[in-house]
């Protein structure tokens, strides 16, 4: 199901913007592969997890992978991969042998910047240390590990399988597999979670000296246990003095914030999450897994796999379930949901170097975001002030035609 551009003359922001002009150039391109099986489904997760079976089938889908990938490669011929993440899921329950043969795979088929950044994600109930250590041997040179808190009360309650000396022990392994550069997932307005629980994870994460840190608020998102069951969560007065407190105790470490829920030491943010909060290109692979991709001549197509582990091993069904071809009228939306999300935004030329249409099409849009005082007043950025970071919905809402 395509949705082609118009090649006409489109009212954007109240002003007739021309035809989109082909890209000078095409951004960075990454690589998401989705591994959909956990050893359980949390009760607050809406990702395309799955319950693992006792024998997970390893070997036909890194083939299912592989031949996935053969489908998108006419659409990035002569590109390199600059960053690749795992994500799921449980990445870390396959094994170093499945992983490898698939990085090789992928290798073979597009060509890997020198310094690439390769992200696997792994819970603290899955670390083996033999295990890690293989994984590093393959290239996979950073960790995210999903901790969401170190206390048993909270684990427990968010349906965790490991306990709080395993999330400690995790990060001590990380580090002993050779990995310099790792991530802590912690969540906060956890159920009848205080100030002090809140304060007391992260302090336990900033101990153990990860590279970043991922610490955003439990939301009870459609789909889920905990949206069908809701538990009590706390009040907006104790959820706003956890983000302030928090976001102060992670400044006064070094830990400085470069997106909504983000905070990473010097020169160590994630370099596949920025490419993806600046509108570059991605390809997805796996089951459910979403991509983004330019063409030189200025469209930009939106594409999804299909969803079920099932459907997606399955040879009689096809791996992409839709596209959508982004027209002009959707572009100012989709490339400032992501750029503002981060606390600097993005440079102003980013936007028509990226898609395809002058920024003065952002004009009125601007110009009433930045009067509500969510906008930033800087010709050379495209930047959220602090309220609008706070209220970045109302923000996007002023940019949707």
């Amino acid at each position: 199901m395509t949705d082609s551009p118009s090649a006409s003359s489109l009212i954007i922001g109240g002003a007739a913007s021309s035809p989109r002009a082909p890209l000078p150039t095409l951004p960075p391109l990454a690589l998401y592969i989705h591994i959909p099986w956990c050893v359980r489904k949390c009760p607050y997760c809406d990702f395309n997890s799955h319950t693992a079976s006792p024998v997970l089938p390893e070997q036909e889908y890194v083939d299912a992978l592989l031949a996935d990938l053969d489908q998108d490669l006419h659409a990035v011929y002569g590109r390199e991969i600059s960053s690749i993440f795992f994500g799921g899921g449980t990445p870390s329950l396959f094994s170093a042998e499945a992983l490898g043969r698939l990085l090789k795979g992928v290798e073979q088929r597009i060509p890997f910047a020198h310094d690439i950044e390769i992200t696997l994600e792994a819970n603290p109930g899955t670390f083996e240390q033999e295990k890690f250590v293989a994984y590093r041997k393959l290239g996979i040179n950073r960790l995210s590990i999903g901790i969401q808190s170190f206390q048993q009360q909270k684990l427990e309650a968010l349906g965790r399988i490991h306990n709080g000396d395993e999330a400690v022990r995790a990060a001590g392994m990380a580090r002993q597999a050779g990995f310099d550069n790792f991530n802590l997932d912690l969540m906060h307005g956890l159920p009848d979670q205080s100030l002090e629980d809140a304060l007391s994870d992260l302090r336990q994460a900033i101990e153990l000296k990860p590279t970043h840190i991922s610490w955003y608020q439990l939301t009870l998102e459609p789909n889920t246990v905990f949206w069908n069951q809701p538990p009590v969560l706390p009040e907006d007065d104790t959820l706003w003095d956890i983000q302030e407190a928090g976001q102060a105790l992670l400044a006064e470490h070094g830990y400085a914030q470069y997106e909504v829920s983000a905070y990473a030491q010097p020169a160590r943010p994630a370099r596949h999450n920025l490419n993806y909060w600046s509108f570059g290109d991605f390809i997805g692979i796996g089951a459910g897994a979403h991509g983004k991709l330019s063409h030189p001549d200025g469209r930009i197509v939106r594409t999804w796999k299909t969803r079920l582990p099932k459907d997606y091993l399955n040879p009689a069904k096809s791996f992409q379930a839709g596209e959508k071809a982004l027209s002009n009228d959707e572009m100012p939306f989709e490339f400032l949901m992501n750029a503002l999300r981060l606390t600097a935004g993005v440079e102003s030329h980013l936007y028509p170097e990226r898609t395809g249409l002058p920024l003065e099409s952002l004009a009125e849009y601007r110009r009433e975001a930045e009067q509500s005082g969510l906008m930033q007043v800087e010709p050379s950025r495209l930047a959220a002030t602090e309220r609008g970071q706070l209220f970045l919905n109302d923000l996007l809402q002023k940019f949707l035609s």
